[in-house]
């Protein structure tokens, strides 16, 4: 099964990027993982908020494949514990689900036709943080979930 990350917004910063590349490497150890950003589109700051989440909608429907599982993160989704976040990924894997695609769409959120098509809508909190510091979280959990999955010391009870 392979695991990517897509995220609409600008390229890792540099302090992001290193514990980002850390996580997705130790991820690799279980998974196939990756990420794309997705660049907001080249007009983007004369867009009304619809128009724009409909470019970015457009932009990441290209990229998905039909028997994708897409986890768009919202913050009006299901909050998981990593034990639950851990059960989510092994019931992909024993279903033979070829790739999930966790999605953290763009600064005003994702058009509707988004979540129509996500499979799952999880919500790392009721906090908001910004979409860099998503992209940290994300990596770090998903590792978390995969030790748990293999009962390995990181994660502790």
């Amino acid at each position: 099964m392979k695991l990517q990350f897509f995220s609409i917004g600008k390229p890792h910063e540099a302090y992001i990027q290193q514990g980002v590349d850390d996580f997705t490497g130790r991820i690799n150890k279980y998974f196939t993982a990756g990420w794309h950003i997705i660049p907001p589109p080249k007009n983007a700051a004369v867009l009304k908020d619809a128009e724009l989440k409909k470019q970015e909608a457009k932009a990441v429907l290209q990229l998905l494949q039909k028997d994708d599982v897409l986890i768009l993160l919202d913050e009006r989704g299901k909050q998981f514990s990593s034990p639950e976040l851990a059960n989510l990924l092994q019931q992909q894997a024993n279903e033979s689900v070829k790739r999930i695609i966790f999605l953290i769409g763009g600064a005003f959120g994702v058009d509707e036709e988004i979540k129509q098509r996500a499979n799952i809508m999880w919500s790392l909190s009721k906090l908001v943080f910004p979409h860099m510091l998503v992209r940290l979280i994300l990596a770090e959990q998903v590792y978390r979930a995969c030790t748990i999955l293999r009962n390995e010391k990181y994660h502790h009870v």
